[in-house]
């Protein structure tokens, strides 16, 4: 009994000490880390940086999968929210038009920045992640139906994916049918548990369309 008391206070002082260190630890700290954690991602990974203005004269990031120049790795920055998309594929389909709404079908990976270790995925799961998406004007809201995000972190989508749909075009088989995208999140465009922690996330993301939409 007195070793479980004591094993009690061992855990409840080892919690306050980990309280107190993250209350020693300031917002700018944490960003900090973050941005460090990401440079070092684009660094490892061979990452080429394009800005806003260059994507927008072909829309194209090229890469070793689709090209076209696959001996590069390019990787457009939003320099406003700090996002960097590739796009891989963009699909066989069509744009989405202004308030229209799909229901799309997501295989994903996602891993932690500061590791590269997974966090969750679906790719070999039985069922994707579904997700609806609707776009008024410029403006694409979105939220998950089923699958694993909105188990692990509820219904919104985060913000850096739907960044993409203005680019891609699902289309209704997986293959080069699908569109394929890569991200890497800062924490204010993940989900809100990356919000909440301030870390940076990493997703490859297959989209597809689902057939009655």
């Amino acid at each position: 009994m007195k070793k479980l008391i004591y094993l009690f206070l061992g855990f409840a002082l080892l919690s306050s000490m980990m309280v107190s260190c993250n209350d020693e630890e300031t917002y700018a700290d944490q960003k900090k880390r973050e941005a460090e954690q990401i440079n070092k991602w684009l660094s490892s990974h061979d990452i080429d940086v394009i800005s806003l203005s260059e994507f927008l004269k072909d829309t194209i990031t090229d890469n070793s999968e689709t090209g076209p120049d696959v001996t590069r790795n390019e990787y457009v920055l939003f320099a406003d929210n700090g996002v960097y998309m590739q796009i891989v594929r963009r699909g066989d389909s069509r744009s989405m038009d202004p308030d229209e709404m799909w229901y799309l079908n997501a295989r994903y990976m996602e891993r932690y920045v500061g590791t590269g270790d997974s966090m969750t995925y679906n790719m070999y799961q039985p069922s994707p992640d579904v997700f609806y998406v609707k776009r008024t004007g410029d403006n694409y809201t979105a939220s998950f139906t089923s699958g694993i995000m909105a188990s692990a972190y509820g219904t919104s989508v985060p913000n850096a994916w739907l960044m993409a749909m203005p680019y891609i075009k699902p289309g209704l088989l997986n293959g080069s049918s699908a569109a394929k995208i890569r991200l890497i999140v800062p924490h204010t465009q993940g989900t809100q548990t990356a919000a909440q922690k301030v870390y940076p996330t990493f997703y490859e993301i297959i989209l597809t369309k689902q057939q009655y939409n």
